[in-house]
């Protein structure tokens, strides 16, 4: 059967895996009788929840004569190294740009990867349905791009198809009116346009794995496509590592991918993408070939981690009462499991029982924090701080650029606000009722200022970053939050009484009848420093009869307190508390008198 390889790349939320699943029902790969109305690629919980995709996916389908596997990929800066080792499984890409959003950040980023790795564009121009929808304007606006980015002749000439996703239709013509239902057209280009992979069955075996997965009973499972020659269950192969050494194995089980389902087969054979199983410890970028040959293919490059952040056993009062897995030993075995299929992680142990947690940003490590804490696991963890890096004695902090789309009268507060940040702005143009703002900033400069910005914009505005470079550290204070915390100097549940007292101190983060202790934080106080409250204190019972009469007590609502808003949040004097019932901040010292006498070393 012929086969095409081709990745689906796009900005975040511009439609990449709604599309995925509408060529899945094109295709006719499911039943008459069966129920394709839940039918996604984002199969993982969180996934659904956010409606992000956070894990790249692999499946395929039969049309015509050919085998075309597709591979559904992370549109996140944070999750972006998946997509450039996925260039090297795919010859061809297909784009997804919205209609009216047009080019983002990381539409820049994730095309530079494919036409570095010289894939062949498809351009799909999605949400042509929408009222605002400017298509054609879009196209030039990719042309643009693909010119910016310095594209080839052959790239260059790339054919557009206009969809609307979310309805199942498309069409070859800008006009709304020419839609039809399927994505037929879309899988006919997808043939005529993308090459077919290179590689032959009857050469010596080349296989490498881009992805990783894990699981309980094979362990960990390399997925990659074969370059050359054919494999084989029980086959012995040899791995040849990062460093040159080689590690012979046999094979224990190969896997294929059809629909929305993960097959044993037997063996495949060139251009074919599929997962091994068989070697403990199979790493990105390493390549198998047949039992004592040794032809390596060029290494794969794994973008390094920009962020990181300790994470430690719990150590608040309330230790044990909420979750199962409490223990150091527990949390470094869960750490070290999602370092089996997460190669941008990195993990290592901190003093005390802490570990240094590594990744590519707060959403990456969010993600695993949250995965932990459904799974029944409890932990504290610290304010993200950037790594710097020193090069030739030179103190280096990585750089994102930074793109805002905001109403007209949000403008002067955003512009204020990133000037004390560290960012310099490159960009700034009117575009419809909005600004967009572009600006290269210190990613330290960007911890915390989502929460502010929102607050800005009152919701309405869009943010989006992707990591530029390292420059020079620049000695700057940038990253704190400006006003203090109200902080809890008892042990108890809160009383309503007692948060009606302080509500003209602050916002309160807490409703009454929530159990509190020393050192958590209870709210945000309106001032910069931090004021240490009694949120239990009842009012006093007496019999004798009041002057004035008794009032019921109305409280304005506590602010929610999110995960990632808890992780903006924090300074560095504090500690996001997680635990599978909920999310608590605290200092932390947690005794009052000590954290007054060490402030006032400071």
């Amino acid at each position: 059967m012929k086969k095409r390889n081709v990745a689906i790349i796009a900005h975040v939320d511009h439609g990449k895996t709604t599309l995925v699943d509408e060529i899945l029902k094109t295709s006719g790969m499911f039943r008459e009788n069966e129920d394709i109305s839940n039918v996604s690629m984002d199969s993982n919980q969180l996934e659904k929840e956010r409606g992000i995709t956070i894990l790249a996916k692999t499946t395929a389908i039969n049309y015509k004569d050919y085998r075309i596997n597709i591979l559904d990929t992370p549109g996140h800066a944070d999750f972006g190294g998946e997509v450039e080792r996925i260039m090297n499984m795919v010859d061809g890409v297909i784009l997804v740009v919205d209609a009216y959003e047009g080019t983002m950040p990381q539409t820049r980023f994730v095309l530079k990867k494919a036409l570095e790795a010289g894939a062949k564009p498809v351009v799909v121009i999605n949400k042509v349905d929408k009222p605002s929808a400017r298509s054609e304007a879009v196209v030039d606006e990719v042309l643009d791009l693909f010119i910016e980015l310095g594209a080839n002749d052959d790239q260059l000439d790339f054919k557009v198809v206009y969809a609307s996703a979310i309805n199942g239709t498309c069409s070859l013509d800008s006009n709304i009116n020419t839609q039809t239902p399927g994505f037929t057209e879309l899988l006919d280009l997808i043939i005529d346009e993308i090459p077919s992979p290179q590689g032959t069955p009857e050469a010596k075996l080349q296989f490498q794995p881009a992805l990783l997965d894990y699981n309980e009973f094979v362990g960990r499972i390399g997925i990659g496509r074969i370059h050359n020659g054919k494999i084989k269950v029980g086959q012995m192969v040899s791995c040849i590592r990062v460093d040159g050494s080689v590690k012979n194995f046999r094979i224990q089980k190969l896997f294929g991918y059809l629909g929305m389902r993960r097959l044993e087969i037997e063996e495949a054979e060139a251009g074919d993408i599929i997962a091994v199983a068989g070697l403990a410890d199979i790493s990105v970028g390493e390549t198998l070939c047949e039992s004592g040959d040794k032809n390596p293919l060029p290494l794969l490059h794994v973008d390094e981690p920009t962020l990181q952040m300790t994470f430690g056993t719990n150590t608040s009062p309330f230790v044990g009462k909420e979750g199962k897995f409490l223990t150091a030993r527990q949390i470094e075995d869960r750490l070290n499991k999602e370092l089996q299929r997460d190669v941008s992680l990195r993990v290592e142990p901190a003093e005390g029982e802490s570990w240094l947690v590594s990744g590519r940003g707060e959403l990456h490590l969010s993600i695993l924090i949250e995965n932990m804490r459904r799974e029944g696991y409890e932990l504290q963890v610290s304010k993200p701080v950037v790594i710097i890096k020193e090069v030739d004695g030179v103190k280096m902090e990585p750089y994102e650029e930074l793109q805002i789309e905001t109403p007209e009268e949000s403008v002067g507060n955003i512009i204020e606000q990133l000037g004390t940040r560290g960012a310099i702005m490159e960009n700034m143009t009117n575009f419809e009722n909005l600004v967009r703002l572009t600006y290269t900033i210190p990613s330290r400069g960007l911890i915390g200022f989502t929460t502010d910005f929102m607050t800005m914009t009152k919701g309405y505005g869009i943010i989006n970053h992707t990591f530029k470079e390292y420059r020079p550290f620049e000695n700057i204070n940038i990253g704190e939050r400006k006003l203090g915390v109200l902080v809890s100097t008892e042990t108890g549940k809160s009383a309503a009484y007692a948060l009606g007292q302080l509500e003209d101190r602050g916002i309160m983060f807490i409703e009454p009848g929530i159990d509190v202790y020393e050192g958590m934080i209870v709210g945000e106080c309106n001032r910069e420093n931090d004021l240490a409250v009694n949120v239990i204190k009842g009012k006093q019972l007496t019999n004798m009869r009041a002057a004035s009469a008794d009032k019921t007590v109305v409280l304005k609502r506590p602010r929610p307190i999110t995960l990632e808003y808890a992780l903006d949040y924090i300074n560095s004097d504090e500690l996001v508390e997680v635990t599978p019932a909920g999310i608590r901040l605290r200092k932390k010292i947690l005794d009052t008198e000590q954290r007054k006498k060490y402030d006032a070393r400071k």
